[in-house]
Parts: structure tokens; C-alpha cells; sequence
């Protein structure tokens, strides 16, 4: 026995270091993941659209001054970029160069959006009036737009509208305290708060007149789970807009995951006892639910929701390129 011992021990012991320094290189290394998207009504004037997705990069350096992500990004040819969430690594944390350091380096931010996460900093400092963080103010000096309300990309006569999605299923700007499943500021029922956010909601009103061929795109930080679709779809106070695609991060395709099993985890509190082993087909990528596509990004980062656990296992971080197809050219 004690032969078996001594032979088996240090076979253990290299598959252990094997597996940690496969962790720190692929925890230090980025992948380009490529999804074409098929859009039904889309007009030709947007096939082929390109959007390139960066989330939960929680504070993550790749490369000094972010030069590895930077000089990928440039290589990328993009119609917009858009940022889901989860830049810093806590909602009280004013290390700001590793994001606005990535930003500065970016060439292409003609149509640069952001949507914050829940471990970033508040948009808004209320006092008297509602002014925009000092997060926020530095990173739109840099050249990333903070999406508030609805942001449109025109393409020879057509649009991509880009929208807030927590607001766009608002039926009025008074259910906003009252909705499940989001994240709400501390000065959520702020009067100068509540009023800024029905004008912003009126903006909304510029889609019933949009272009039947225009694409639809809610970004938002969290996925929406099938679960919280039925609610809000049964909601007599809420509505579900035609969305042509949904946007998100958060989840880090599940943060630790294992071969032949996937994702052990997901932040999710609307799967009910809890988000261990969650259904694989809702933790990245692409899936459809209830007639409406959603796209999820595995992300950069690695969260300390448990600070010893503060790493990805089997799960390269990733940036995403999504492609816009019509029903003809993505068959």
C-alpha cells in the first residue's frame, strides 16, 4: 500500500501544478468569439453588421496599460462596440485606470455604448439636480457613451436602435421601483431622480414610429432567464417590446466550469433553490426564448463574490464580435 502511495502521490501532485499553471495563462489570454446572428427583417443595408461586445472586465489587466486587448480591438473592424457591465470590480472601487486606459487606447468608438453592472460605480451623484458620476463623466470624456434611453446607428436609411432594456419594458415610468429583478441605486426614489428617468422613458416613444425594417437591441448587464421573460410578459405594469436581440454579460459563462459538465455556477437569483448546476443552454452564447434571441458574453474578468475563488477554471475570458445576418444570408 505504501508503494501505491508513493507512486500515486506525486502523479497527483503534477496533475495538480499542471492544472494551476494551465489556469494562470488561460486566466491571462483572450479569445475572439465570433456569433453570426440571423435576423429575419433585416434590410440589406445592415447585413453584416458588426457589433463587438466587452464585459465583466472587473478591473482585469491584460498586458501592460491593457496593450494585448487594445491591439485586438484595433484589429477589428466594427460597426459599434458596446460595454455590458461590470468594467470595476465594486461598486465603491475608484481604480478607474484599468477600464479608462483601455478606452484611450481604442481607435474606433464612433458608436461606443456602455450599460453599467452591479459592481460598478452609481451613474449619478443626486443632490438638488441629477449629474452624471465621476466615473461616468470620465469615461464619456474618453469617448464611451453612457446608454440611457435609446441610441440609434443610421446605415444608409436604415437603424440599429440600441435601448436601455430595463426601461424599455417600463408600461410607465412609475412602475420603476416596483420592478423585480434588477439592482436598484440608493437614490431610487429620488424626485429629481424619478424625473429624469420619465424623460429619458419619453425618448423611448421615438420607437413606435421607427422603421419596420430598423433592428431593435436592448443591452443590459443582467440575462434575462426564461423565468423573469414569463413575469414580465404576464406583468399587467410591464412590456415586452419586439426585440430583435438582447445583449448581456454577469454570468462569466459560469465562472468555474468543468469538462463534460459545463458551468457549476451562476449569479441568478431567479432560479429557485439557488444557481448551482444551471441549464447550459442559458449561461453564454446564443439562445432563443419566447420568439426573442439573447446574447450572452462569457466576459474578461472573474469576480470575488468568494475571494479565494477569484478565478476562471476551463473558461478562457472572451470578447465578442456579433454579426447581424438576414434570413438569406444566415442559413
Amino acid at each position: 500500500m505504501r508503494k501505491i502511495r508513493a507512486k500515486i502521490l506525486p502523479i497527483l501532485f503534477l496533475i495538480f501544478l499542471v492544472i494551476v499553471l494551465y489556469t494562470v495563462w488561460d486566466n491571462n489570454r483572450f479569445i475572439i468569439a465570433r456569433q453570426e446572428i440571423k435576423i429575419d427583417h433585416l434590410p440589406e443595408q445592415l447585413n453584416g453588421f458588426r457589433i463587438l461586445q466587452v464585459s465583466d472586465l472587473h478591473e482585469k489587466q491584460f498586458g501592460e496599460n491593457q496593450n494585448r486587448l487594445i491591439e485586438s480591438i484595433n484589429s477589428i473592424d466594427y460597426d459599434a462596440i458596446v460595454f455590458t457591465g461590470d468594467m470595476l470590480d465594486d461598486v465603491e472601487s475608484t481604480n478607474y485606470d484599468s477600464f479608462f486606459t483601455l478606452i484611450e487606447g481604442i481607435d474606433n468608438k464612433e458608436n461606443a455604448l456602455y450599460i453599467p453592472g452591479n459592481t460598478d460605480p452609481a451613474n449619478y451623484q443626486i443632490d438638488r439636480t441629477v449629474e452624471k458620476s465621476e466615473f461616468i463623466q470620465g469615461m464619456e470624456e474618453r469617448g464611451v457613451q453612457l446608454l440611457e434611453s435609446i441610441y440609434s446607428v443610421p446605415v444608409d436609411g436604415k437603424n440599429v436602435h440600441f435601448i436601455h432594456f430595463e426601461l424599455s419594458i417600463l408600461k410607465d415610468p412609475e412602475y420603476m421601483g416596483s420592478v423585480r429583478g434588477i439592482s436598484k441605486p440608493d437614490y431610487m426614489n429620488e424626485e429629481s431622480y424619478l424625473l429624469q428617468q420619465e424623460t429619458l422613458w419619453e425618448e423611448l416613444s421615438s420607437l413606435e414610429d421607427r422603421d419596420e425594417a430598423d433592428v431593435l437591441i436592448a443591452l443590459n448587464h443582467y440575462p434575462i432567464p426564461d423565468i423573469r421573460i414569463d413575469h414580465i410578459q404576464a406583468n399587467p405594469e410591464l412590456v415586452w417590446p419586439d426585440y430583435d436581440l438582447i445583449m448581456a454579460g454577469h454570468y462569466h459563462g459560469g465562472q468555474i466550469r468543468l469538462p463534460f459538465i459545463g458551468a457549476l455556477f451562476i449569479p441568478e437569483p431567479w432560479y429557485e433553490p439557488n444557481s448551482l448546476f444551471p441549464p447550459q443552454g442559458r449561461v453564454k452564447g446564443l439562445w432563443e426564448y419566447s420568439d426573442t434571441k439573447q446574447y450572452v458574453s462569457a466576459g474578461l474578468g472573474s469576480s470575488g463574490a468568494v475571494p479565494f475563488m477569484k478565478f476562471r477554471l476551463f473558461n478562457p475570458p472572451e470578447i465578442n464580435l456579433v454579426i447581424l445576418r438576414g434570413a438569406v444570408n444566415g442559413q
